[in-house]
């Protein structure tokens, strides 16, 4: 019906409320009511899902997934997984070196595309890393999928699987949810253990010490304390325990641990600023972190060059900072990008601030903000109203599959200026050199 759809031509119809929100490395997806999804910021390896390789700076439409029953969508670093329950399909689209796509091979896919190994599973939850994913079924088995050099996996090798396969060594336990990072993979069961397996060298498996885990092996946590959300950054790990502690572990260099120092730790290890405060929500962003309180409160710390912490500077925090909204509003869902960040509010009002380079900010503009800001095209407040194109994909002309061998890599630079560099790594060239190696070797 009319009165149901938005306009494909940009003219508003009945509003949609946003459901969830996920950041990448810079692009950004909405679920919205009636199974609209869209998308916006950095398009080149296909991860907006629009069928061409060019940015959208405010929230598009992905019309190739209109009447698909999306429930959920989850970013990686330059990839998008989104799934459908009715349909019992997962599907992905994006960058696919490493297999990450989970379709048998490393081709860049510009159209959302169902993942045949998936079809027919009931997944409860997905989470996607730089370069793996892995899904969580109804039945606590999990499966993953996509780079494994460090072991991230959880399959006992360091071969790259280019279709998802099941954990054998969580046979008998049933897991509740996973999180993945850079290289590296957490999860919790059922009866609320926390388990981590990949890549280790600062910390960030929790087990320790900074040796590698080819397979998931329990963390032990502060008297036994049963865990109940987790989260993973680039190379730190976040956890919430059932009666709202919140802790960290892992690399600290920016202060993304939030324990007012910049040191490692290598057990999870309670965030004292915010002991007096039930935590119900954590993400992870590259080198920043956000945890939203029971009672609506947003915290952010850590990298902070871009203002993703939100706080109205540009200096690294290594404690907890409230982000304020414009009149108190309280928040009901946060998400961090590698150097952004978004947030709904109670209010049915979208919030984004942090690298806006490739428009990843969804603000029709590509500027950074160091403060929330609205996106005006998916809020009720927004001063124009409910204002979403469609990405009008053709899905006879639409470019689909791009082998590894088409691939090219030019970039707005931080100065402004086009600059080529390796791809995926989000425009940055003040990665350090050996990040940007250990990344996209």
């Amino acid at each position: 019906m009319a009165e149901e759809e938005m306009s494909l031509s940009g003219v508003s119809g009945a509003f949609r409320q946003v459901l969830f929100i996920s950041a990448g490395a810079s692009h950004s997806v909405a679920l919205l009511s009636g199974n609209i999804i869209c998308s916006w910021g950095r398009g080149e390896d296909g991860q907006l899902g629009h069928g061409d390789a060019e940015d959208r700076l405010s929230p598009t439409r992905l019309s190739a997934l209109d009447g698909h029953d999306i429930i959920s969508i989850t970013c990686g670093a330059d990839h998008t997984i989104a799934y459908s329950l009715s349909n019992a399909e997962v599907y992905s689209w994006g960058w696919g070196d490493f297999g990450r796509l989970g379709h048998g091979n490393s081709s860049d896919l510009f159209t959302p595309q169902p993942i045949k190994a998936l079809h027919g599973l009931r997944i409860k939850q997905i989470a996607c890393g730089d370069s793996h994913c892995l899904a969580v079924t109804m039945e606590g088995e999990v499966q993953s999928w996509g780079r494994n050099q460090n072991g991230q996996l959880g399959l006992g090798t360091t071969e790259d699987s280019p279709v998802p396969q099941k954990i054998k060594a969580f046979q008998g336990i049933s897991i509740k949810m996973v999180a993945a990072g850079a290289e590296h993979t957490a999860a919790i069961s059922k009866e609320g253990a926390l388990y981590g397996w990949g890549w280790g060298r600062y910390g960030n498996l929790g087990l320790g010490d900074r040796n590698d885990r080819l397979v998931p092996e329990k963390v032990s946590t502060l008297n036994e304390e049963k865990m109940n959300i987790v989260a993973c950054g680039w190379r730190h790990t976040i956890s919430v325990s059932v009666i709202g502690g919140l802790y960290t572990y892992g690399w600290s260099k920016y202060g993304q641990l939030g324990h007012g120092d910049f040191e490692d730790h290598l057990v999870p290890y309670k965030v004292e600023a915010l002991a007096d405060s039930s935590i119900k929500q954590i993400s992870g962003g590259w080198r920043h972190t956000m945890a939203l309180t029971s009672d609506g409160k947003l915290y952010g710390w850590g990298w902070n060059k871009f203002g993703q912490v939100g706080v109205g500077d540009n200096t690294d925090i290594c404690s907890p900072v409230q982000v304020k909204f414009p009149n108190d509003q309280k928040v009901v869902q946060v998400s961090c990008g590698w150097r952004h960040t978004l947030a709904i509010t109670e209010e049915q009002n979208i919030f984004s601030w942090g690298r806006g380079t490739n428009g990843q900010l969804g603000h029709g503009e590509s500027m950074d903000w160091n403060f929330p800001k609205i996106i005006e095209a998916l809020s009720v407040e927004g001063s124009s109203g409910q204002q979403i194109e469609s990405s009008k994909l053709d899905p006879l002309s639409g470019k689909s599959w791009v082998s590894p061998v088409e691939r090219y890599a030019v970039v707005p630079g931080e100065s402004g200026q086009t600059v080529h560099s390796e791809k995926g790594n989000g425009g940055d060239v003040d990665v350090p050199q050996n990040d940007a190696k250990r990344m996209r070797m």
